[in-house]
């Protein structure tokens, strides 16, 4: 257990305690502890008395945020509420309230958060709006709405953020007939006027929902001012995925909604460009975007990873595959993370284009220029060269440097392999590989079968052939035994029948 500092070390002002050891004594001591229920029977709290002189909101909340176990951090709470001695008359702050509920609710621990808000009478607007959001996130939305109304009746006309808590949720939940229901009500009712966000959630919702007119509608007639959020929403309700001929009506609509955002003097911030970026991709307007984005980078904007990343797809989607890499450079240049998916649409592209040399290359100079490989990416590459003839070497160097870098091979690409080497007629690598497929219950494919069977049969190896059907038969018996098993007779036959044509052509 960690030692308290000497009390010769501590001055009378709480702001100028060092709080790191105390905290880090106090969680220690709660771990020994270990409370395992809300109300913890037959444990004495009072190993936490010598602490009491330490007390301030700003240490408790430390402890409370601390903790990973919510029971350690309730049962110090519930000391610091009454602690033994008291001499500062120490007694908790809303923050200290915020940081334990925070705790609890993500916990999934309702009650004992409800509870301990109702005791200390602090079930406000606050507080409720957070186990709404709480409730929502868990998906139970008829306890959600229990609580909205328990606001409603608790704080009269001044429940805005339960409000406002609520909306999300119903966002979140898709249930936007009853989201606008709900709005209605309240504006007609007259006890609150919602606030911009209580707007922007609702816009946020129609355009979710693809009701982009109501969600306009809305942002035309909404009594309070607009800020970028409310801009930032509607502009990605018009950019968003959608038919492509509507995209292209609505891409225009996102860009004169940007100019009302100027005029309103709110500042467009690159959440607001990439929204248009992105809308201009999906119409189809390839080159608009591209133009799009080096005015962007003109203009010296903080342009992030998925500014480029969209960017870099579109060139993908055009072969553009140089503009691409180069884009790619000057994101390292600009000191900008690079992202996996960024390369995994170029290696796409390439294999596409059936540049797999290229691809090699790419793939193996990732780690060089800060990014490493995942599994996609290997994937891409190995299984295209796994369906080109002569490339087996390469394919199996490339597994090769996957499993040093710890990424595991999957059925997918073992089933690559498979066929690969079976199409190459190299049948110690099949064999192999079918073998490590059964050792590690991966199932294969009737494809697979087929190819590594037909190689086998073709080489005079049908009893080879026979055991392996077996072995799928003994590993998975719940597969469908009848369709492997006529596959195993259509190449027997084949093959036999190959062998007496060729016999007959001897004897003749």
């Amino acid at each position: 257990m960690a030692l308290l500092p000497s009390t010769r070390a501590i001055t009378s002002s709480a702001q100028a305690l060092d709080l790191i050891p105390i905290v880090n004594s106090i969680t220690s001591l709660l771990q020994a502890l270990n409370p395992r229920n809300p109300n913890p029977k037959n444990l004495s709290s009072s190993p936490l008395n010598r602490f009491s002189p330490f007390l301030d909101p700003n240490l408790v909340t430390i402890v409370i945020t601390k903790q990973t176990n919510p029971f350690h951090a309730l049962f110090f709470f519930n000391w610091a509420s009454n602690p033994n001695p008291n001499p500062k008359n120490y007694t908790h702050s809303l923050r200290c309230y915020e940081a334990i509920t925070n705790l609890l609710l993500h916990h999934s621990l309702f009650y004992p958060a409800i509870n301990l808000l109702k005791k200390s009478q602090k079930l406000s607007d606050f507080f409720i709006g957070k186990i709404i959001k709480a409730y929502g996130d868990e998906g139970n939305i008829k306890a959600a709405i229990f609580w909205f109304n328990q606001a409603k009746a608790i704080e009269k006309d001044k429940y805005l953020y339960s409000f406002n808590s609520i909306l999300g949720v119903l966002v979140k939940a898709n249930t936007i007939d009853l989201l606008r229901t709900l709005f209605d009500n309240v504006v007609k009712e007259g006890g609150f006027q919602p606030d911009v966000s209580s707007y922007t959630i609702l816009i946020r919702g129609l355009c979710k929902k693809g009701m982009i007119e109501s969600a306009q509608k809305v942002f035309d007639e909404m009594p309070c001012k607009p800020n970028s959020f409310t801009f930032n929403t509607l502009i990605n309700g018009f950019c968003k995925k959608g038919d492509m001929e509507s995209a292209r009506g609505k891409v225009d609509e996102a860009k004169t909604v940007m100019s009302e955002m100027w005029l309103n003097g709110v500042k467009a911030n690159a959440a607001t460009h990439l929204n248009i970026l992105k809308g201009l991709c999906i119409a189809g307007r390839s080159a608009e975007a591209i133009e799009y984005f080096r005015w962007m980078a003109s203009c010296n904007m903080d342009l992030d990873a998925k500014s480029y990343i969209v960017v870099v797809n579109e060139y993908c989607k055009l072969r553009k595959i140089d503009e691409a890499v180069s884009l790619l450079n000057g994101m390292c240049g600009r000191g900008i993370s690079l992202n996996v998916i960024s390369f995994n649409s170029l290696f796409r592209t390439l294999v596409e284009l059936n540049e797999l040399h290229r691809a090699i290359l790419l793939l193996l100079q990732m780690p060089q220029i800060g990014c490493s490989p995942n599994y996609v990416s290997y994937c891409t590459v190995v299984c295209s060269l796994c369906r080109t003839e002569g490339r087996m070497r390469e394919a199996g160097y490339l597994v090769d440097d996957m499993l040093r870098n710890g990424i595991g091979l999957d059925a997918t690409m073992y089933g690559c392999l498979l066929e690969g080497y079976s199409e190459a007629g190299n049948e110690e690598m099949a064999m192999q590989v079918f073998k490590e497929m059964i050792g590690k219950s991966y199932v294969i494919g009737l494809e697979s079968f087929s190819v590594f069977v037909k190689m086998l049969c073709s080489k005079g190896m049908i009893v080879k052939a026979e055991n392996f059907f077996e072995d799928i038969c003994r590993t998975f018996p719940a597969v469908e035994r009848d369709g492997y098993r006529k596959i195993l007779d259509e190449h027997q036959q084949i093959t036999q029948g190959s062998i007496k044509e060729h016999q007959g052509e001897e004897s003749s």
